[in-house]
């Protein structure tokens, strides 16, 4: 079995079954718990991104020892055990437990996208980061599809069915590559040699770190409630057409993939990120505006953006780590992603509490203007190097 491609396949797979209830959670907790509060579905979401905020990197410390295809069977067993018992739940409070103790589990597989970096040559992770990054966005666009047609036909509490079997899927796929290919136990990871040093100092990772906190909590605070304001806007009271409105900047990386790949790309990461955050601040305003035609073509900017800047952000940080330091660095910048997440969750929980659900979309545009400063601010130098020696990579 192809080992890149069958982790690239695990990826979308476990990316489609994580996200089926995140455009949904009000619904989700109205029809299976009673709680209408908005700040319940802003606190939960909020517990879910701390809760993998904190394991990812204790299982990056695991990884060290442990080959993460052999780390991987015994989570996700654990992983799809807890999830039935998330289906079976009637009681709010043992939900929570369950369901955040799941999540503990689920971080392990985080550990994937660096173990596939790990696979190609530095040259070829722009392409690889967009790839993967589009896959990301694909496997949002059929959590929200599935879990939208979930909600409209079937039981919420089966979306934890359905999580299960494919946490299963996993570990099959995982015991396979492990017979087939002869993987040890142990972790093995090749020395970076002495000549190569990092082009940045440490700081480096925690300056991409405060920028992606600052973009995650722009970029995610419209997120929780998108399906109920859609519903509102559009007077369509159908979940799967509002997952499927929700899932259109999935759509757009798959276009904006396509593009780069016949086009090729730029290698001026920053000056790639400052138009898109632009663009971006464009594209949630216009969401903002209580007109469904304006709503689908903010979404389709968004994006644009959305994709632009995730991937150009994770190229700047491999770039500067080296094999072995993959995982370690991508969880510190994780961490600070999940930070913004979080607060993400807290504030538009918040905002929306007056039936305001506007608000969160011009609270984003302005983070986004405030993220386009903070990433001049701390890259100047790097900036004016990229406008001197910028270059296109051809994707073909």
């Amino acid at each position: 079995m192809n080992l890149k491609l069958a982790l690239i396949l695990l990826t979308l797979v476990s990316v489609v079954a994580d996200t089926m209830l995140l455009p949904f959670y009000p619904q989700f907790f109205s029809r299976v718990f009673n709680v209408e509060s908005s700040e319940h579905v802003g606190f939960y979401i909020a517990a879910c991104c701390f809760t993998v905020m904190l394991a990812f990197p204790l299982w990056a410390k695991v990884a060290k020892k442990v080959n993460e295809l052999h780390l991987w069977v015994y989570t996700q067993i654990a992983a799809a055990i807890l999830g039935i018992a998330c289906f079976y739940s009637t009681d709010l409070l043992m939900f929570w437990i369950l369901s955040q103790t799941m999540l503990i589990f689920k971080a392990s597989y985080l550990l994937m996208y660096p173990f596939i970096l790990r696979l190609e040559e530095k040259g070829n992770h722009l392409n690889l980061i967009g790839i993967f990054s589009a896959l990301v966005h694909l496997g949002a666009i059929g959590g929200a599809v599935v879990g939208g047609l979930v909600l409209q036909v079937y039981e919420p509490q089966d979306v934890y069915l359905i999580m299960a079997s494919t946490d299963i899927l996993q570990v099959f796929v995982c015991l396979i590559v492990i017979w087939t290919r002869q993987i040890p136990f142990k972790a093995h990871f090749v020395a970076p040699e002495k000549n190569e040093v990092k082009k940045k100092s440490w700081n480096f990772v925690y300056k991409i770190g405060v920028v992606s906190a600052l973009f995650y909590f722009s970029a995610y605070t419209i997120s929780p409630f998108f399906s109920s304001y859609w519903k509102e806007v559009s007077q369509i009271n159908n979940d799967l057409f509002a997952g499927i409105v929700y899932s259109i900047p999935g759509w757009i990386a798959l276009f904006v993939l396509y593009y780069n790949h016949v086009n090729g790309q730029s290698n001026q990461h920053i000056k790639v990120c400052c138009l898109s955050l632009i663009a971006g601040s464009i594209g949630l305003a216009l969401q903002g505006v209580e007109l469904s035609w304006l709503v689908i073509f903010g979404r389709i900017v968004f994006g644009i953006a959305l994709f632009q800047v995730t991937v150009r952000l994770e190229v700047m940080l491999f770039e500067m780590s080296t094999p072995d330091k993959y995982a370690s660095d991508f969880s510190k910048v994780y961490f600070m992603q999940n930070m913004g997440l979080i607060f993400s969750s807290f504030i538009s929980g918040i905002l929306v509490l007056n039936d305001q659900l506007t608000l969160p979309f011009y609270v984003s545009s302005l983070g986004f203007l405030l993220t386009l400063i903070v990433l001049i601010s701390l890259f100047k130098s790097d900036f004016y190097n990229e406008k001197i020696n910028g270059a296109v990579v051809s994707s073909t």
